[in-house]
């Protein structure tokens, strides 16, 4: 029963960030440089980390990607969310490791938001075979500090609304 919580969960969880992304491709955001976003689904990112640690959220954020790119995206769209997305992660859980007592989730997350970014222009780099796109690099740090503040904070909220669930002591304890 147990590990069928759990696969539950995840898919709840993939379904949460699902929706966020849906959510945010409506919100017209007056960004600088072209095709950047709040990340609101990195909510459910940051969170899940924290649940579940790195092998489920990594589950988390490719199914996310695969069903965002099935329902509203293409294949360039699919590749710079696989790139941001899991050298966001990766970094997410070494900061999360290394720092365990000195760095907070906001911390964690804007680490993400940051290498979010670096995945993306790197991709985007190669794509177009031209390095010059790192010059966009400095403007989306500057919105992925304010967004990964901001995906921080929020997934905090989060984390401690989901500790007063009874079903979080089973993540806590490791019975999940």
């Amino acid at each position: 029963m147990k590990k069928m919580q759990r696969l539950t969960f995840i898919a709840v969880l993939v379904a949460q960030a699902l929706v966020l992304y849906i959510v945010e491709s409506m919100i017209p955001v007056p960004f600088i440089t072209p095709g950047a976003k709040l990340g609101l689904s990195n909510i459910v990112t940051v969170t899940s980390l924290y649940i579940f640690g790195l092998r489920d959220t990594f589950v988390v954020v490719i199914l996310r990607i695969l069903l965002s790119t099935f329902f509203g995206g293409n294949i360039s769209s699919l590749i710079y969310s696989i790139s941001g997305g899991l050298l966001s992660l990766f970094f997410m859980w070494l900061v999360k490791m290394l720092g365990k007592d000195d760095i907070s989730i906001l911390g964690v997350s804007i680490t993400g938001a940051f290498f979010h970014n670096v995945g993306q222009v790197l991709s985007a780099a190669a794509m177009i075979e031209n390095i010059n796109v790192v010059i966009y690099l400095p403007l989306l740090t500057i919105a992925g500090v304010g967004t990964g503040f901001f995906v921080g904070l929020t997934a905090n909220y989060l984390l401690n609304a989901l500790k007063k669930l009874p079903i979080y002591r089973m993540f806590d304890s490791g019975r999940l």
